[in-house]
Parts: C-alpha cells; structure tokens; sequence
C-alpha cells in the first residue's frame, strides 16, 4: 500500500481511498473505495488493496457518498442577483452536496417549457462545481409541454397548490393536475408539490409596524389545516392516478397520521421535511428576524419534535434544503417586516452540519442521514443507478466528513451569494473536509478545484451535458 499526499491523485487513473467508517449499503465499514477514473470500482478491506495503489488514508472520519439536495433555488437565468449556477454550486461543494436539483420557478423565463430548460442548460455550461439536475414546472395552460419537457430529460415537475410567489409560476388547480399525472404516471416521473391549500385566513391583516414584525401573527396567517388539505388532495389523485407524488417541505407533524395511512396503502407517496423545520421552533424565533420567513412556517417545538419521530418511523423519505435566498432589500432586514418580506431560507452549505447536529443529539446514526441526504433522494429522481451509494460502478461521489468537530456558522465563509442566514453564529457539530466528484476533489478545507467539473444531468440518457 502507497500512501500520497493529496494533491497526487488528481492525475491517478486508479487510487483508493481509505477509512475506518465508510457508509456503503451494508453498514459503516473500515473499508478502502477503489476509484478508477470517475468510478468506484470496489471497496475492500484495506489489506486486499492491489499492491501499489495509491492510497489516501482519512484515518477514523467518516466517508459518504455525495449528499443529493433535490430542492434548490438557483435563480438562474433571470434572477442571478438572488443566486446563480457558480456561487450555490460552491457552496453546495463546501456542504458535502454532490448533486443538486434545481427548482423550476425563481428563474425567468420559469422552466415550463422546453425553451426555458434549454436557456437553463446553457446558463449553467462552465459554472457547475457540482453536478445539477433540473425539474420542469406544472403551470396552468401548460400541460401540452409536460411530454417533451420529459423526453428533454428533467427529472420531475414541481406544481404549488397555491400562490408561488412569483406571478409567472401560477398555482396548479386540481383539473389541471388530472390531465398531467397520468403523462407522469406513464413516463415514472415524480411530481413535487408545494402543499398548501388558502383558506379563510385565520387572522386579520396586519396593520400597525408592530404586528408586521410579529413571526407570531406570520405563523397564525398560514396554518397547519392548509397543509392538511392540500396533502389529503394529493393522496386521493396519487390514489386514482397512481403516480408518484413527493410531498415538499411538510412543515407540519399534523399530517403524519395521513402519511401513515398512505404509507399502509401502498401508494406511491413520498415526503420531505427541510433542515430549518428540524433545527429551529416558533417559540425561539424573534420578532422582526426575517432570516426565518419560509413556507410553510417554522412551527413550534413540540410539532418540531413531531417530525423527527416521522423521520424515525420512516414517514419522511427526505431532507432538502429548500435553499432559497434573496437581495437584503427583499428580505425587508432593515424594517423587520415578516409580512413583506421574500420567504426563503439560505442553508445549502450548512445542511449537512445542520441536520447532523440535532440527529446526533435524538440518537440517529450517520447512515439515518446518509438514507435521508443521500440514498433517498437518488431514488427519488432516478439517479440512483449512478448516485447515492458508495459502491462498485456508482459515480465517485465521495465527502470526506468529520463529525466529532464543531464550529459557529460565520457568513463570511459561506459560499452562497447572499450570507444572511438564521443560522448566523449558531453552534454546529460535524464539517466538511473533502468533497470528491467522479473522483476528482472539487473542495477541499483550503479551497477549490480551479476548474469546474460538474456537469448537468438529464434523465433521457442519465447521462451528462457539459
């Protein structure tokens, strides 16, 4: 066995890496990952390495397979001042994030129509530190571009049951969503569905400066029945249609009981819960902080709680980030109004960290979250013949992960392009070290590769577009 340095093994054909835990399908292991060119080719105990491979020893870290964040907003092209295709793939590199989706509305022009993804693909040519995905988008009027934006390779569609905040993305309606999920349905691609149905709003409108601040009234004006709703629409159209329905960002614990039936049916029902549900509680948030505005709202702790035991009791497929940050100006920093203020969270290089932190705290292992970050979402948009697993012929997506380590988030070393983040100055446990793509380290604690490996994917070929 040869140990380098290493910056060695950018020009090795074949070089392993080795480590006391590595999470691989059959538990963490002291194994050694055989990488040849941009694949695993095995993984072995260490004294079966051939003799002389190049090895790079991480000594008792931990290795996962490439973190998969399905839900990210990009912005690009359009809205590159809110975030673009360069400054959230770094970060992604910084975050253990090896594979990211990007959501079709924030952009303009949307991605609901073949043209769009195609000014998608060539706005993302040559910036991509990690690889991307995309989704199309699920627009009233726009079902007549739900086939070919399939046979263009994007690896779901996303519809908001209500007001997405952006006019040009308008909210599915219920016949609309009858005539597309059987295009998905026969073509197996998952349809991703912001869950909130608008009711009768529960509070009036906010009228002096100070109940404009209040994140109480804020939680009040989008209660957990919208959630409810909305969620017991889309089991009875996965019920009927039979396609697979991946329920975004469920905030609310209310409707585990509804999953769990589902889930007891057989359905083809999906969920996913994000980091800042998991992490923070209504009743530790200030008034006037905006960084937390999201929706659905963060929720109180015993609802927080709540959602762990789904993710324990395996009612929550997946955790992603919902990344989705916006100019100062649009967050309303200066004035503290909850009510005007752009809802998005930027978390993209924290997750991993982030979610760690509190798992490690409830008793969960680092495979709970290599199955919740990593696994799970591969299987959800169908790369997982290529992604999610360290195994043999599985691209070569590997973190380099110390979980023993803490340290207090500081947006002066986030990579995104706008830093302010509710979780500024707070205590985390586990960092990045290294993050490997098809082999090749994009980021390491010192920095950056120079260039930029990733490359787009498109579920045609499964394959790759530069």
């Amino acid at each position: 066995m040869q140990e380098n340095t290493p910056q060695d093994f950018e020009s090795r054909a074949i070089w392993a890496l080795r480590c006391r835990r590595v999470v691989t399908p059959s538990g963490v292991r002291d194994v050694a990952v055989v990488v040849e060119g941009k694949t695993i080719v095995d993984v072995v105990a260490p004294e079966a390495l051939p003799a002389g491979c190049p090895v790079e020893d991480v000594g008792d870290r931990v290795v996962l397979p490439g973190l998969i964040d399905t839900h990210v907003h990009i912005n690009e092209p359009g809205r590159t001042e809110w975030e673009g295709f360069a400054t959230a793939t770094r970060a992604a590199a910084a975050g253990g994030i090896t594979t990211l989706v990007d959501m079709p509305l924030n952009s303009s022009p949307v991605t609901t129509t073949v043209l769009a993804l195609a000014l998608k693909l060539q706005a993302a040519r040559g910036k991509l530190a990690v690889d991307c995905g995309f989704y199309g988008g699920v627009v009233p009027g726009g079902s007549g571009q739900v086939p070919p934006l399939i046979a263009a390779g994007v690896l779901g569609f996303k519809a908001f049951l209500c007001h997405s905040g952006i006019d040009e993305f308008p909210s599915a309606t219920e016949p609309e969503l009858r005539v597309v999920l059987p295009e998905l349905a026969r073509a197996g691609v998952p349809l991703l569905v912001h869950a909130e149905l608008t009711g009768p709003a529960q509070i009036a409108a906010p009228a002096t400066v100070s109940e404009r601040r209040s994140y109480r009234r804020h939680l009040a004006s989008r209660p957990r029945a919208w959630e409810l709703e909305a969620i017991r629409l889309m089991i009875d159209l996965c019920r009927e249609f039979r396609c697979h329905v991946h329920i975004v960002h469920l905030s609310s614990a209310d409707a585990l009981p509804l999953l769990a039936r589902a889930r007891e049916e057989g359905l083809p029902l999906t969920v996913e819960t994000c980091p800042h549900y998991l992490i923070f509680a209504a009743e530790e948030i200030p008034d006037g902080d905006t960084r937390y505005k999201c929706a659905p709202p963060i929720r109180e702790r015993e609802n927080r709680e709540r959602l762990w035991d789904g993710l324990r009791h395996g009612l929550i497929d997946t955790i992603g980030s919902d990344h989705s940050p916006a100019p100062p100006e649009l967050k309303h920093l200066d004035t503290g109004d909850v009510f005007r203020a752009w809802g998005g969270i930027a978390s993209l290089q924290v997750a991993l960290p982030a979610v760690w932190t509190e798992a490690s705290r409830r008793g969960f292992t680092i495979a709970d979250l290599t199955r919740w970050m990593s696994k799970n979402p591969a299987e959800l948009v169908g790369l997982s013949s290529q992604k999610g697993a360290i195994a043999p012929g599985r691209d070569a997506d590997l973190v380099v992960f110390d979980p023993e380590s803490t340290f207090a988030v500081d947006q002066t070393a986030l990579y995104h392009r706008h830093k302010a983040t509710p979780y500024e100055g707070r205590a985390l446990k586990g960092r990045v070290e290294t993050t490997y793509l098809r082999g090749r380290a994009v980021y390491r604690c010192s920095g950056f590769s120079p260039s930029n490996w990733g490359r787009s994917l498109l579920s045609t070929t499964c394959g790759m577009e530069g």
